[in-house]
């Protein structure tokens, strides 16, 4: 699908005046119809607890790029214990961000407990990774955990109805009895109840930006037998390790490509 046809999910950040927490939300409902449409066009299904899985990691990646600065990419691993299974999710982007994810079920490595591996990286710096290990399999509640131990930073996240989604974090001298005691019943009424200050608009879509050629320099790192086996039937069948999108690459096309490499 191109670009230009996504939809745009507005997540809008505010400060918590007088409790000094960051807030970001947003309503998931059209990137959710493109992230559909994504499984459609390359005939992927998942079961539908996996599938809300990943929803909910896209969602919970979403917020966390709308409240880090402009420049940055993120990449989490979320290896779930039970049910064995990897959740990747991935945003960056600016001014309009991308997420994009996929599921892997096949071949996950059971590491007797459940992991969050977070790769974090912005221009003209070291890129930092970090790993935590979280409780339950609720997505949502490990992102929590992940943001209280790597991030040292308390932050809630709130499920609301029609697909929206909410993300509090705690700031230096924030109020955390009033974050801690948040209810999900709270949220619909915190424009009333406290000083909300609009800080930033960003739109994010469901969007990888793999293609074909982009596929090829995994493709170039086999040896030529392999290559020979990839491509028996004049083409190769490469899945996109980020959001799982299906391409046929015709040896043609990937000979070029490679010639074009060498001489550059």
């Amino acid at each position: 699908m191109p670009t230009s046809d996504l939809a745009c999910v507005e997540l809008r950040s505010y400060f918590v005046r007088h409790r000094n927490c960051l807030l970001v939300r947003g309503h998931f409902t059209d990137l959710y119809m493109d992230y559909y449409l994504h499984l459609m066009q390359h005939g992927i299904q998942h079961l539908e607890q996996l599938d809300t899985m990943l929803k909910e990691a896209l969602a919970a990646m979403a917020l966390h790029m709308g409240s880090r600065p402009h420049d940055e990419r993120c990449a989490w691993t979320i290896n779930v214990h039970d049910p064995l299974l990897n959740l990747f999710v991935t945003g960056g982007g600016y001014p309009k961000g991308q997420v994009t994810g996929r599921i892997f079920t096949d071949d996950v490595k059971d590491m007797g407990k459940s992991l969050i591996i977070a790769q974090t990286s912005r221009p003209n710096m070291q890129p930092r990774q970090s790993m935590i290990e979280f409780t339950g399999s609720d997505v949502l509640s490990a992102v929590e955990q992940f943001y209280t131990q790597s991030e040292q930073r308390p932050t809630r996240f709130f499920r609301m109805p029609d697909e929206d989604f909410v993300q509090i974090s705690a700031e230096p001298d924030a109020d955390l009895e009033w974050l801690k005691g948040l209810s999900e019943a709270d949220i619909p009424k915190l424009d009333e109840a406290e000083q909300l200050s609009l800080l930033e608009t960003r739109g994010y879509t469901f969007d990888c930006g793999c293609t074909v050629d982009r596929m090829f320099p995994m493709l170039s790192r086999l040896p030529k037998d392999d290559l020979d086996y990839i491509f028996e039937d004049g083409h190769a069948d490469i899945t996109c390790p980020r959001c799982g999108a299906k391409y046929k690459a015709p040896r043609e096309l990937f000979e070029q490509w490679f010639a074009a490499q060498q001489k550059a």
